[in-house]
């Protein structure tokens, strides 16, 4: 009996279920992100290929029932899923985020800068703990959002600032799409 070809093929095995559950779990994360944005029609579609994975790992798991490295393999490929799966989610950065700024300064050049810009951006008066403030809103696409506060930190350094997801959006002043990722996710179409 050849114990080395065993064993290798015990190590490819192992290696298998790991990968295949980085893969289910890492599909399963971006569909559960597509759901909460709104973009119903399009989570199926990776939910079909989440469960095919993962019945082709399950399968290989219970061929080495007897094996406990294979459960261990199979876990840690689980966690390790999800760890790669929250870090694909903002290089794809699907949707939109609103982001409020909100400023005591007197004299507001933000919105003129986020016009300029190419976003859109309401202005409200209103009175804070420490008296009159500005408060700016824009929505913007999530790959725009860095962008957005290297503005602030730039123009209104000492602004307090908090970013929240958009489920839905409709009529607006909205940037144009300007690459793969924002004309992708404009074009998918959510369930109303």
């Amino acid at each position: 009996m050849d114990i080395q070809g065993l064993l290798q093929s015990d190590i490819y095995g192992m290696l298998f279920i790991f990968l295949a559950r980085i893969i289910d779990v890492s599909i399963g994360t971006i569909r559960i992100i597509l759901i909460s944005r709104g973009y119903r029609y399009l989570a199926p579609f990776f939910g079909f290929f989440e469960v095919l994975v993962w019945i082709i790992a399950i399968s290989h798991v219970m061929h080495n029932l007897n094996n406990t490295w294979s459960y261990l393999v199979y876990a840690g490929g689980f966690a390790a899923g999800n760890y790669i799966g929250m870090l694909l989610e903002p290089v794809i950065a699907i949707g939109y985020q609103s982001i409020r700024i909100i400023t005591s300064e007197k004299i507001v050049s933000l919105p003129l800068i986020l016009r300029n810009q190419g976003y859109g951006a309401t202005v409200v008066r209103g009175w804070g703990a420490r008296g009159e403030v500005t408060i700016i809103f824009t929505v913007v696409p999530r790959r725009r959002v860095n962008s957005i506060l290297e503005l602030v930190s730039l123009f209104e350094p000492n602004a307090f600032v908090t970013i929240e997801d958009v489920k839905k959006r409709y009529a607006g002043f909205f940037v144009k799409g300007r690459n793969f990722y924002e004309l992708f996710g404009r074009n998918i179409a959510k369930k109303k």
